[in-house]
């Protein structure tokens, strides 16, 4: 791999002084409008992005990591940040969390921002939707990565996943065992690479074992909407007797609506939740999950990175944990 884009080669490639594209690229000077577009476009052709921390980067001594994640406020991702920190702040490391929001612009603006500060490594969950530009650029300025849930296509990263198909497959198949045949998909809006691995697993099973026709039902992962999308589902479908749910929030708030509706989780309605936050096991009645154990996750992830910067040249590496069924009490016979 080619060393990362240093001024001096913008320099070059827009024609101009060492002395000029530095003005141009801090933004100072007299510089004509001409010589700095050409300075700016070769320092976007190039992948060039001012390091505002070159010195600590080159000696070596940057101990800053930064993780861009989607919806910091969900428990499952709290507790994998209390992993990964707990982890690299024992190592000498100091996280920064970023929160991107699933939106690839404001995504943009925060890989930008570790870029300019010399961040020693990046733990990243890809936005839908993430442009190649974003991928090239961390590559261009080597910056050790490790994708978190979302793989991207052909990405030459580390990446620590979850085996999200062969979970919602248990899942279902565990309810089928018990006599369920309407069983539904509860949760999610946006179709990302993790929801619809999710809803593979369960069409898959739901089509072998020849049971009713499935029902994908959206839901923001949130409890109020899990509770109001639990009853819509039901008044829509009320045939159905089990869901598999996107993640334990929405399945708590699944059980909430359940009680709405004079019913009992486990009972006239099963349900499964995905992640095993500690909320699941201490809710009335305790949440059925599919577990994952987010905090051990977060370390995981954070060994990975500890790897990717002691070897920076080795291979790639794809690290998928298998979710285990837990049994509680929000799952029962048909």
């Amino acid at each position: 791999m080619a060393g990362k884009p240093k001024l001096e080669t913008v320099a070059r490639e827009a024609g101009v002084s060492i002395a000029t594209a530095s003005q141009v690229m801090r933004g100072a000077g007299r510089i004509s409008e001409k010589t700095r577009s050409k300075v700016l476009k070769a320092a976007q052709k190039l992948h060039y992005v001012p390091d505002n921390r070159a010195a600590s980067m080159r000696s070596g001594q940057n101990r800053e990591i930064g993780f861009v994640i989607n919806k910091i406020s969900n428990p499952f991702n709290a507790e994998v940040i209390s992993g990964v920190s707990d982890l690299l702040e024992a190592e000498g490391y100091l996280v920064s969390v970023l929160d991107a929001r699933d939106d690839p612009e404001r995504q943009g603006r925060h890989i930008d921002a570790f870029i300019r500060n010399g961040r020693g490594g990046l733990l990243w969950v890809p936005a839908e939707q993430t442009p190649q530009e974003i991928f090239e650029l961390l590559a261009a300025h080597r910056i050790p990565t490790v994708t978190f849930l979302r793989r991207p296509d052909a990405s030459s990263f580390d990446h620590v996943g979850i085996r999200n198909a062969e979970a919602t497959a248990q899942a279902t198949t565990y309810l089928a065992d018990l006599g369920h045949r309407h069983i539904a998909y509860l949760g999610g809006e946006v179709l990302t690479a993790v929801r619809r691995e999710r809803i593979a697993g369960y069409q898959s099973v739901m089509a072998a074992r020849g049971l009713g026709a499935p029902v994908i039902w959206d839901s923001n992962d949130i409890k109020q909407a899990g509770m109001q999308a639990m009853m819509a589902l039901r008044a829509a479908h009320p045939k159905t007797t089990a869901v598999v749910c996107n993640g334990d929030i929405v399945a708590l708030g699944a059980c909430h609506g359940i009680r709405r509706m004079g019913l009992q989780p486990g009972r006239e309605i099963s349900v499964i939740g995905f992640d095993d936050i500690p909320d699941a096991a201490v809710a009335t009645p305790p949440l059925t999950t599919m577990a994952v154990s987010p905090y051990q996750l977060g370390r995981r992830l954070a060994r990975v990175l500890l790897e990717r910067l002691s070897e920076p040249e080795g291979p790639a590496s794809i690290s998928e944990v298998s979710a285990e069924l837990v049994l509680r009490e929000t799952t029962g016979p048909v």
